[in-house]
């Protein structure tokens, strides 16, 4: 058993339900926290994908996870070499990669809105080996900093879980946690909106002209679910829950979501179908694509990006493997524009909007009902990086919330705030 003043270094842990991260800080210098940022290059420097593949279907020996799990650059082919051309030569993965098992956790989806588990393997299962795979890989980080550092004994945990989760479900987090190496003595479990409450006043504190507000809203726009939560600072300085946490599925990936239904009723619902099922890897990359190019900079303003002209993915550099699946109505008019798909401004734009709409809906909800002013709203989450996301819930609340802010990589808030809990700030 481990002694709290035997611990020298503080991690903690964003287990997502899309992607995952983590950070930690050395109690001698606990400003100075230190993020694995150096993942692929999809998605954002700070996660990677909450995805693990296996090697049989014994679903005993991991093949890959996060990155590697997820996403399959298609290979280089020859425009002119007809038998590649249809991207038939890529490879099918025999065993497709588990995604989004972190839902399983939750008793108020049915059965029918989980998504895919192989026949008898346990989500429990998989949320400890990808617990394993994210410890090997923290304590390898670790040892790089400080090579004397005993793991067991000197490094606290704090592992951030969803506002909804009940204590049986922090518990069995809990367990697969222990099951995956990390000791329970020294593993402390806190939920999302509370870190990022806490981040939230450590940064208002260091700044000279703000004050520190008696209530806020955090709005934690993720890559699923949008999760707001309204905070009371009290005169300890403790944080109290001013209302019943709410949420919706109405994250980034809802415009993922869209812009794959774009390019379907192009290509054809089916073919979408078909690379879902038989080169899901390769799909994932075309939405990375569409990720980094478009739906990261696009800020809502025609003359911020250059797409006053439609942009253009090439399917035959991008997505080869589609062109099996499409069919002949379809196949005509895409050879007509030699596989070229176009979007233009308003095409992306009506995939955002339709999102953006539910996340006001939900913070106008939670201010009406709140019996208290509200005089600060605190974005964060990954789609809160979105500069179109953050101008429209500027322009909704302006007027009635004085002081809405968007921290630098709020991305990183929850992590951070997990630190300072940790560190008992």
């Amino acid at each position: 058993m481990s002694e709290d003043n035997n611990i020298r270094v503080v991690v903690a842990i964003d287990f997502g339900t899309n992607f995952s991260g983590y950070a930690y800080a050395h109690k001698s210098l606990p400003e100075e926290i230190i993020f694995r940022n150096d993942w692929e290059k999809f998605g954002g420097r700070f996660k990677t994908p909450t995805v693990i593949e296996y090697k049989d279907d014994s679903y005993t020996t991991i093949k890959s996870w996060g990155y590697l799990a997820l996403i399959e650059k298609p290979k280089k082919k020859k425009k002119s070499s007809s038998s590649e051309s249809d991207g038939s030569s890529d490879t099918k993965r025999t065993f497709k990669p588990i995604e989004l098992f972190k839902l399983h956790s939750l008793e108020s989806l049915k059965e029918k809105e989980k998504p895919f588990l192989p026949d008898g393997l346990d989500f429990k299962n998989i949320v400890k080996d990808f617990m394993k795979e994210l410890g090997d890989d923290i304590k390898e980080n670790l040892i790089r900093h400080w090579q004397n550092l005993d793991f067991h004994n000197n490094v606290l945990i704090v592992l951030t879980v969803p506002a909804e989760f009940d204590d049986k479900t922090i518990e069995i987090f809990r367990e697969c946690a222990f099951n995956a190496g990390f000791l329970k003595d020294n593993l402390r479990i806190t939920t999302e909106p509370e870190a990022a409450a806490i981040y939230y006043l450590d940064s208002i504190s260091k700044e000279e002209h703000e004050l520190t507000p008696a209530s806020f809203m955090v709005v934690d726009c993720g890559d699923n679910t949008v999760d707001l939560m309204t905070f009371e600072l009290l005169e300890d300085e403790k944080l109290s829950a001013l209302e019943e946490h709410v949420g919706d599925y109405c994250g980034s990936c809802c415009v993922d979501q869209a812009f794959l239904k774009f390019v379907g009723e192009i290509v054809g619902t089916s073919a979408i179908e078909s690379m879902k099922i038989n080169h899901h890897g390769q799909l994932q990359y075309f939405v990375q694509e569409f990720c980094r190019d478009v739906k990261i900079p696009f800020t809502g303003k025609k003359e911020d990006l250059d797409l006053q002209q439609p942009f253009v993915f090439d399917l035959e550099e991008i997505l080869p493997a589609i062109q099996q699946y499409v069919k002949e109505e379809e196949r005509s008019k895409l050879e007509e524009s030699e596989w070229l798909i176009e979007i233009n401004f308003e095409d992306i734009k009506g995939m955002f909007d339709p999102v953006i709409e539910k996340i006001i809906h939900l913070i106008r909800s939670q201010l009406d009902k709140s019996e208290k002013e509200c005089p600060a709203i605190f974005l964060v989450g990954g789609f809160s990086e979105s500069k179109y996301l953050q101008d429209r819930i500027r322009e909704e609340f302006d007027e009635i919330v004085p002081n809405i802010s968007v921290p630098l990589h709020p991305i990183t808030s929850v992590v951070k705030g997990g630190i300072l809990y940790g560190l008992g700030k």
